[in-house]
């Protein structure tokens, strides 16, 4: 076993125009100052980074893990999630996802796809000069309006939706395995990819992919009412990433898991900052660290209620309190007799001589 590393938190809900939100090496002071240990950035934030450069400048790369480093902090994982999204749109989707890539690919969804994938790729190629081994995304979404099957699903659908997500996604998990670096998605409301069956169906086409793994983030699992602490059980062979981040759900007799169209505020299920929602982040700890589990713990303040500094403060505390530095010995070890093979077959009332070896 090893201890998880953290805290690290996600730049992404922070990023801002006014300090110290405003440049990587300003809002890497701030969260050194609270206590953290690691940040994961958003790779669509050029005031944070230049994806293409860190691609095909390892001086660069260098010099943005060096901003990091001064802080005392390490760079946990790179994020395209805005990219990822791209790479598979529905059409009933593609005006309101317009806003996540440049405007000279607006409206034209195959030079829009193009310019996600190639996102991606540099995603790939910059983890990799930056020393990191996981990156986190999502996988976009052709089946998402698809999800209640009403009116009845035309057979086939689903199997044509995710054959076409695994063609698109291989060669960048391709490119991806070639950087020594795992994709790892966020299975979350709105992806393909957004529980455990779905993650297998993706699994099918791209071939059990060595790099196709995932980000645990327990929040989206508790607002679809899924069984967050059996799913590590199952799927902690994939778990390569993890964002902390709480949630609550509180069904009435008006609404439930589909939240009635209302506002964050006032839906059954609803993101919390931790420590004010339901997840069991003590039990998941746990889990996650007799799994061996290798990554970040990774803050992801969303919140209906709370401001986002103080979450972000809270955050640090108590993330530390939740990651168990391994034991290097059993507890039991002050009661070892030191008894020795010999001893031992002598107790189970058995000679040397009789054919053990």
């Amino acid at each position: 076993m090893r201890t998880i590393k953290g805290p690290a938190i996600f730049l992404a809900q922070f990023a801002g125009e006014a300090p110290p939100f405003n440049t990587l090496d300003s809002i890497s002071a701030w969260a050194a100052g609270l206590g953290y240990k690691g940040v994961q950035i958003p790779s669509w934030v050029s005031s944070f980074i230049d994806l293409e450069k860190a691609a095909t400048s390892k001086t660069y790369a260098d010099e943005l893990r060096g901003t990091v480093n001064r802080h005392g902090l390490e760079i946990s994982e790179l994020s395209t999630h805005l990219q990822g999204q791209l790479v598979a749109v529905h059409p009933a989707y593609s005006s309101a996802f317009d806003g996540f890539a440049p405007v000279a690919v607006h409206g034209n969804s195959s030079a829009r796809t193009a310019w996600a994938i190639q996102q991606l790729k540099w995603a790939a190629k910059a983890s990799s000069n930056l020393g990191l081994n996981a990156h986190a995304t999502f996988s976009g979404a052709f089946a998402w309006p698809f999800i209640y099957p009403w009116p009845q699903r035309p057979d086939g659908l689903i199997d044509d939706a995710f054959g076409e997500l695994g063609r698109r996604w291989l060669p960048i998990l391709d490119e991806f395995d070639r950087n020594g670096v795992d994709v790892c998605y966020e299975l979350h409301p709105g992806e393909d990819l957004h529980d455990g069956a779905t993650f297998e169906m993706f699994l099918d086409q791209v071939k059990n992919h060595v790099r196709a793994n995932i980000l645990y983030d327990p929040s989206h699992f508790v607002l679809q009412q899924l069984k967050y602490l059996d799913f590590i059980d199952i799927y902690h062979q994939r778990i390569k990433a993890f964002h902390v981040k709480d949630a609550e759900f509180n069904p009435t007799g008006r609404q439930g898991v589909y939240g009635g169209f209302q506002s964050w505020v006032n839906r059954a299920g609803r993101f919390r900052s931790i420590g004010d929602g339901q997840v069991d982040f003590r039990s998941i700890f746990s889990k996650l660290t007799a799994y061996d589990y290798a990554g970040w713990a990774v803050l992801e303040w969303e919140c209906a209620l709370k401001h986002p500094e103080d979450g972000a403060r809270e955050g640090a505390r108590l993330i530390s309190d939740y990651i168990i530095r391994v034991t290097e010995r059993a507890f039991d070890d002050f009661a070892n007799s030191g008894i020795d093979r010999e001893a031992n077959l002598k107790m189970l009332g058995l000679r040397s001589d009789e054919g053990m070896s």
